[in-house]
Parts: structure tokens; C-alpha cells; sequence
């Protein structure tokens, strides 16, 4: 999938999502129940002088889930010692940094769907009693004894919530699921970070990035940056919407965020599966991508369009994305939407 619209974060990201992210909650645009949710709970928790309950934060990739650990963190007033499941390898690791934090602390775990089984049985202890079970000795001779560690705060962040084991995802007292972020959210998301980045931006230009951002402010924020490189170069360093909606085309991504492997996707589910329904492997190897991309990438964001139907025999074109695509839909093709 082309990195501009790939919701996953690239190398680029990296650079420049630090000085994106917001430093407090009011600067933190959308998701609003879920921020209003976590101050509550944090006033609540710093006013008992107890440690946050263990929070869970899941949804499609991009949508502000380490941006809102980081943020808890702040909010606390403690440190953060962030790390990821497939980073943990050995159990010697994580009982290494269930140790080393202190009190009150978070640690933030991104893609703890991805934690080894084993290093889940270390964390349930930590995370109900703070404490760890360690084998002293060897042979007949060994015995388990209890290390106690400090209260923690804990926030899992995940892209695939059912991958989550039940007994793990029991242990959070705080569940939020981060949803698309509309058009409107999109543009202040846009026009805040013109103002950090020292773009200038109309608004009619932050509109036509924020309806083809396909609800992601990561995507956003990237367009965003291309779109400022054909403004300096095909223009006067301004992003109206003219010049926004020229860069966009010329990076072939449509009015409704769509590109050239999204309409890939459709285009040959309609002509060589007569629309479907048809499995997503055969989707897979008739498009020659990923069966996990498609399903992680491509296919929420369609299916939010009201393109793609999942059905028991295979995925499903709605008449909705042959009018899309500008095709008559069949007789028997229903509209979602």
C-alpha cells in the first residue's frame, strides 16, 4: 500500500508526530466522551492519591491511541515507560521493567495483542496484586516467592481487540474504543498542526485534506505535509482548496479517500467475481496483497463506505460502490446506505 494513506505509522511519522502531539487534553481534538471519560477518572485518582485503573485503548491504527497514553501520563503528573508486545520476548524482560517502575508510573504496551501467552500469565499478578512470582532455586529444592513491585498504571493499546485474551482484557478497568474521526475534527486536527508546522492553510484547503484522510488524523497530518511540498513548488507556498485538490489528484486519492489498491479491491471483486460474494484469500492472491493488509487496512474503511459486505460465503459489493465506481449496479445488488 502506497505510505500516503496507510494508517500504520512509517518512518517519517516518526519525526514528526512528536511535535504533533498534543501536550494536554484541550489540545487533544475529538474522541470527546473518551477524553471527557479518562479526566474524570484521573481527577478521581489523584485526588484518592491512588494509582489510574489499568486502561485498554483499541481501534483502527492512527487514531490517537499512544498520543492519549502519553497524555494520561501527563495528566497524573508520572512518568511513562513505553514499550510493545512484540518488542517482550523473554519473561526476564518484562519482569525487568515491572520492576524498575515506580510508583503510580504508566507503562504503556502498543500491539498487546501481540504479547507472548507466557508473558501474559507474569502480568496478571502484576496487574491484580502487584506482585511477581519468582522461582528461587533449581530441582526439588526450588520455591516460588512473591516480589512485591509498585502500583502501576497499565494502558494497552491495540489495532485487534479480539486477539485479546479474555483473562487479560478482564484485568482493565478502563475500556475505550477509539473510533473515525469526522470531517470537522479533521480540519482543526489540520489547521493545528499548519500552525505547529508553519504552513499556511485555508480553510477550504484543510477541508478538501480532512474529507480525503479517510477519518485518521495520521493520515491527515501526512497529507498535510505532501500537500504543502506541491504548494511550495506548483504554487505560492499557500494551501487553498485549489491547489489541495490538485496535489490530492495528482497523488491519486479520490474525494472520498480512496486509492489506486482500494478501487483495485472493488474493481475486481465487480469484474472478475461478478461482484461477489467471494472469499478474501482469493481477493489476496487475485490482487497479489496481504490477507492481514487487506483486512486490517483496506477492508474497515470500505466496509465504513458501505462498499463492502462481509457475508458467510465472502465479501460483497453494495450498489453503492458500483455508483462509485461509475457503474450501473446489477438488479440484485442492495444499498447499505
Amino acid at each position: 500500500m502506497p505510505a500516503i494513506l496507510t494508517p500504520v505509522k512509517t518512518r517519517e511519522d516518526v519525526l514528526f508526530e512528536d511535535s504533533l502531539r498534543p501536550q494536554k487534553f484541550d489540545d487533544f481534538i475529538g474522541q470527546d466522551n473518551i477524553k471527557t471519560n479518562l479526566k474524570i477518572f484521573i481527577q478521581a485518582a489523584r485526588k484518592r492519591g491512588e494509582h489510574l485503573d489499568h486502561v485498554l485503548l483499541y481501534g483502527p491504527p492512527g487514531l490517537g491511541k499512544t498520543s492519549l497514553a502519553y497524555l494520561i501520563s501527563k495528566e497524573l503528573g508520572v512518568g511513562i515507560k513505553p514499550t510493545s508486545g512484540p518488542v517482550i520476548e523473554k519473561a526476564g524482560d518484562l519482569s525487568a521493567i515491572l520492576t524498575s517502575l515506580q510508583d503510580k508510573e504508566v507503562l504503556f504496551i502498543d500491539e498487546i495483542h501481540r504479547l507472548h501467552p507466557s508473558l501474559e500469565e507474569i502480568l496478571y499478578s502484576a496487574m491484580e496484586d502487584f506482585s511477581l512470582d519468582v522461582i528461587i532455586g533449581q530441582g526439588p529444592g526450588a520455591r516460588s516467592h512473591k516480589l512485591r513491585i509498585k502500583r502501576f498504571t497499565l494502558v494497552g493499546a491495540t489495532t485487534r481487540a479480539g486477539r485479546i485474551t479474555a483473562p487479560l482484557r478482564s484485568r482493565f478497568g478502563i475500556v475505550h474504543r477509539l473510533d473515525y474521526y469526522r470531517v470537522e475534527d479533521l480540519k482543526k486536527i489540520i489547521m493545528r498542526s499548519a500552525s505547529i508546522l508553519g504552513v499556511k492553510v485555508e480553510d477550504s484547503g484543510a477541508e478538501e485534506i480532512a474529507k480525503r484522510a479517510r477519518g485518521t488524523p495520521r493520515i491527515a497530518n501526512r497529507l498535510l505535509r505532501r500537500v504543502r511540498d506541491f504548494a511550495e513548488v506548483k504554487g505560492d507556498g499557500q494551501i487553498d482548496a485549489r491547489i489541495a485538490r490538485r496535489a490530492l489528484d495528482q497523488m491519486e486519492v479520490d474525494v472520498l479517500g480512496l486509492d489506486d489498491v482500494d478501487r483495485k479491491i472493488l474493481m475486481t471483486i465487480m469484474e472478475n467475481f461478478g461482484g461477489g460474494p467471494v472469499g478474501i484469500n482469493t481477493i489476496a492472491a487475485a490482487i497479489d496483497e496481504e490477507k492481514d493488509t487487506i483486512e486490517s487496512i483496506y477492508e474497515p474503511y470500505l466496509m465504513r463506505l458501505g462498499f463492502l459486505e462481509r457475508t458467510l460465503r465472502g465479501r460483497k459489493l453494495t450498489a453503492k460502490a458500483y455508483e462509485h465506481l461509475g457503474f450501473k449496479p446489477p438488479a440484485n445488488q442492495k444499498k447499505l446506505f
